[in-house]
């Protein structure tokens, strides 16, 4: 490609960005004043995932940001509050200046304003699992270094096992079940409410360097990595806009996790979008719609299986709720019942967008509802700016329709590990630029992607490869199965052999002959689980992905 050819592609690309963030609402005519306050905002906080928290400040200041158990917040009152908490942070760490700023909460205002007060402090937001053990806690906290945690009371035992590591640790409550302070006081603990309060009207110090966000990988099947990622730029968010119908100041419900790379990024683009944002600090399925209906919501942000939770309501519970207002339910994470997104579609429209996202990668596909109801269990087309290459072990292109590696080119590209190593990239002349994802999949003829499993996760039994994806997608429809996971697990004369972990539907009989009898009709012999394990539930993170490593015990 000639120079002229690449200024000339550059000036499309500008051009559609443009385009597509005025017909979102995202870019408007504004007064004169406002322009002015988004640049002190730039100038100040740099630029970075909850810089648009700070510009929603700026354009709608008296507009509803958020709604929590609490109340609501205008845009104007997080900033402040934001403001006050950053100086009231670096007051608590001695008035030094703090690295990395620790959070461990459940989905409320503390948790958005801990996050955009370290970006004013230009420090490293370090989100934590809300399912760690305390051992799995210190431990990621000593390796990011740590000094200060911002965690919801009900977590202060888990953060004792880092409180003996780290000398000097420096805490602050985020949400307390009763905030009443005691006569005196002096059984109160540091919260984010009293520093708000003592530093109320003050700003921080403007930061050298702009603040970070590091978001952790699942930890399915080992130890979490921290993913540094900056700020995605405007081709990602005009690309995602392209792909789901975000409307710029509308309502929002975000039930994902927000310390999970989807939930933070659900929250990232409602700030940039000046969207009003309802959040409950636990996931309840009922309650979930009643968000939707009540607030008149445009859009829900869930992981697959709050998805299936709401599928699975009584049909009278389901029968109270129209969300009439909604136009999309986005959905990433973990892999979807095939099931519950056509039941979904068919009983509230066809509203559904599933994303295929990597923590270090950002997105990469989405499956619009047509492509949903073409395929159910298909993740979808690239977003526009991203190229897939499914690849095989010599790192060739694979034939349409054939199973490889999952490599992809996305807008942006990977910071890199906090532990200084990054993604493995595809080594091929063809595939410079191209990380490898750690999934394998195919492409169909139309460029929808199909994700088969994890590269770790094949099993070889008996010389022949399997994927548990395809085992578990079988299992799943059989009309008595409600969740299932299959995992491979030592055999002295297989070397490997399948175990499949099964949830029953309630009142569901299927027993383990049953289940392998259904496989056996649509799988080759070699893909029947030779054990079934009957369970009440499957393990899962926070997050909703199934933990994988815990089912053998």
């Amino acid at each position: 490609m000639t120079r002229l050819q690449r200024l000339l592609a550059r000036l499309r690309t500008q051009l559609w960005v443009m385009s597509t963030l005025v017909r979102s609402g995202m870019l408007t005519l504004l007064r004169p004043d406002k322009y002015v306050g988004m640049a002190r905002v730039v100038r100040t906080q740099g630029t970075n995932a909850t810089t648009g928290l700070a510009m929603a400040a700026v354009r709608r200041p008296h507009a509803v940001g958020l709604v929590d158990e609490r109340g609501s917040l205008t845009w104007r009152e997080l900033d402040q509050r934001s403001d006050a908490l950053a100086v009231g942070l670096r007051a608590a760490a001695g008035g030094q200046d703090v690295p990395t700023v620790a959070l461990l909460c459940r989905n409320h205002r503390g948790f958005v304003e801990t996050l955009s007060a370290s970006a004013r402090l230009g420090a490293q937001a370090l989100l934590l699992n809300t399912g760690f053990s305390g051992p799995q806690l210190a431990d990621v906290m000593v390796r990011e270094s740590g000094a200060l945690i911002v965690y919801d009371e009900e977590f202060a035992g888990v953060v004792a096992d880092a409180r003996a590591r780290i000398p000097g640790l420096v805490e602050v409550v985020a949400w307390q079940d009763d905030p009443t302070p005691s006569v005196d006081g002096s059984d109160a603990p540091l919260s984010v409410e009293a520093l708000v309060a003592a530093h109320a009207g003050r700003r921080p110090p403007v930061p050298d360097t702009p603040g970070r966000v590091i978001l952790l990988t699942s930890g399915t099947t080992g130890t979490p990595k921290g993913a540094k990622r900056g700020g995605g730029g405007p081709d990602e968010l005009a690309a995602t806009l392209t792909a789901v119908p975000w409307k710029a100041e509308q309502t929002v419900v975000v039930a994902a996790p927000m310390f999970h790379a989807w939930g933070f990024g659900q929250l990232a683009i409602a700030g940039t979008m000046t969207c009003t944002v309802v959040m409950r600090r636990k996931f309840d399925p009922e309650v979930t719609l009643a968000l939707v209906d009540e607030h008149r919501a445009s859009g829900l942000a869930v992981v697959p299986v709050m998805l299936e939770r709401i599928v699975d309501l009584p049909a009278e519970v389901l029968d109270r709720y129209r969300l009439e207002s909604l136009r999309f339910v986005s959905a990433s994470g973990s892999r979807m019942r095939p099931d519950a997104v056509i039941a979904f579609m068919d009983r509230f429209g066809d509203v559904v967008f599933n994303a295929y996202n990597a923590t270090e990668a950002g997105q990469i596909t989405v499956a619009s509802p047509a492509d949903l109801r073409h395929a159910p269990d298909t993740a979808g087309r690239a977003v526009r700016g991203t190229l897939l290459r499914i690849v095989d072990d010599a790192w060739q292109p694979v034939e349409v329709g054939q199973v490889g590696r999952i490599t992809v080119k996305g807008a942006s590209e990977f910071d890199g590990y906090t532990a200084g190593d990054t993604k493995d990239s595809d080594p091929s002349s063809a595939g410079q630029g191209f990380m490898v994802s750690g999934d394998v999949g195919r492409l169909d003829a139309e460029g929808r992607l199909y994700v088969v499993g994890r590269d770790d996760e094949m099993i070889v039994s008996g010389g022949e490869n399997v994927y548990p994806l395809e085992v578990e997608k079988t299992l799943g429809e059989h009309p008595s199965v409600r969740e299932v996971a299959v995992i491979g697990v030592d055999d002295e004369s297989y070397g490997q052999r399948l175990a499949a972990y099964v949830v029953l539907v309630p009142g569901a009989t299927a027993g383990p002959d049953d289940l392998r009898a259904h496989v056996k009709a649509h799988l080759a012999g070699y893909k029947v689980p030779r054990d079934v394990v009957l369970l009440d539930e499957l393990p899962r993170n926070a997050s909703g992905k199934v933990m994988k490593r815990e089912l053998t015990a």
